[in-house]
């Protein structure tokens, strides 16, 4: 079995998620790409386990400015085609979406969701996410939901919030791999969305990543586990003395 996993990221910050961590504590080896930075992205053959594609401040649908998100697009559809375990997060998943024909973009409401928002599981969605939880969200683009794919969980600002496509493939609009440490970061990034409709406080979010964050990873860890597997551990050589 490979235990190689692409990671796709689409900024600087560094391996601390909870994706990098779940990987290397079950034995992959996550191999981490920036094609925004130059990146090439490689063709997808039996040497590949999986991938995640993250989340980004680029618009999935401009190609043209970004031709780096060709090369992306195309990896994707091998993933989808192949049927090899994929996520995608926030902009990964309106990648995703993109990919298989849906409209992505912002809402007409104007609306953002920076904080941790309540998600509701789907009717079909209940062995995606078995009760609500709180998660981290920043982003103000959606997608619409593709043709053949599943919706798993909403929130109230946010209707399209996770999906699945076939039985190996998902998107989920926010951020469940993000630690609080990740997201302090994002708190004091000058992109910050603080004042736009829809953003909570740094008090509201604040208050919230206590509450729920525990919740939030122990969800998250056990739909990788369903998703990604582990690979068996080989034991290590010994010598007699």
């Amino acid at each position: 079995m490979s235990n190689r996993v692409l990671i796709i990221r689409h900024g600087d910050d560094p391996p601390d998620d909870r994706v990098n961590t779940y990987l290397l504590l079950r034995g992959f080896e996550p191999v981490t790409i920036r094609p925004c930075a130059g990146d090439p992205v490689p063709m997808l053959d039996e040497t590949w386990a999986g991938s995640v594609v993250h989340g980004g401040p680029f618009n999935v649908f401009a190609e043209e400015e970004h031709p780096f998100l060709r090369e992306e697009h195309r990896w994707i559809s091998q993933c989808i085609e192949q049927e090899v375990p994929l996520l995608g997060i926030c902009q990964g998943a309106q990648s995703i979406a993109y990919v298989l024909g849906a409209e992505v973009g912002p809402p007409a409401s104007g609306l953002h969701e920076f904080g941790y928002y309540e998600l509701t599981p789907t009717a079909a969605g209940a062995d995606f996410m078995p009760a609500p939880i709180h998660a981290a969200q920043a982003h103000f683009h959606t997608f619409e939901l593709p043709d053949g794919a599943t919706l798993l969980a909403s929130s109230e600002l946010f209707p399209n919030q996770a999906y699945r496509y076939g039985t190996t493939t998902y998107g989920v609009q926010f951020h469940p791999e993000v630690t609080i440490e990740c997201f302090r970061r994002w708190q004091a990034a000058d992109w910050a969305a603080y004042g736009k409709p829809g953003a909570q406080t740094r008090a509201e979010q604040d208050a919230l990543m206590l509450e729920h964050d525990e919740t939030q990873a122990a969800w998250f860890y056990g739909f990788l586990e369903q998703l990604f597997g582990s690979v068996e551990a080989k034991p290590e050589p010994f010598a007699l003395s």
